[in-house]
């Protein structure tokens, strides 16, 4: 059964906005993979790569693909003697607002998604030399 759309729309309220500045233990990670029921292995800023769990209150909410961003509190589960280091608390939906944030780890750099559209231009039409194609 689906949570009710009232909690869904709060949620996603939370989500929306960075904030203002992170408390002691929380960190920026990159997603890696989804490793089983709600548990995720994401990389930090140091290189370091950790297991966390997704809370109950984003399950079946928000849908995280690989090297998408989240905010990991790795206080949170010090209790507990097991593999996991932390628990998501807030998943990165405008990570260009984010970016902006002076807490954002320089070592996540943004990845060019696709060619320049100068370049794209100047290769409209343009078929491969037979030197090009064999290289």
């Amino acid at each position: 059964m689906a949570p009710p759309r009232r909690k869904v729309l709060a949620t996603a309220e939370e989500t929306l906005f960075p904030p203002d500045e992170l408390l002691p233990g929380q960190q920026v990670a990159r997603l890696i993979k989804a490793t089983g029921n709600n548990i995720y292995s994401v990389e930090f800023a140091s290189r370091e790569t950790a297991l966390v769990e997704l809370p109950a209150r984003f399950r079946s909410t928000f849908w995280m693909k690989r090297g998408s961003f989240v905010l990991v509190d790795t206080n949170a589960l010090e209790d507990r003697d097991n593999k996991l280091r932390g628990e998501i608390i807030n998943i990165v939906r405008d990570e260009k607002a984010w970016r902006k944030t002076p807490y954002w780890p320089k070592e996540f750099v943004r990845q060019p998604v696709s060619v320049s559209d100068d370049e794209e231009e100047s290769n409209v039409g343009k078929m491969p030399s037979s030197d090009e194609s064999d290289a």
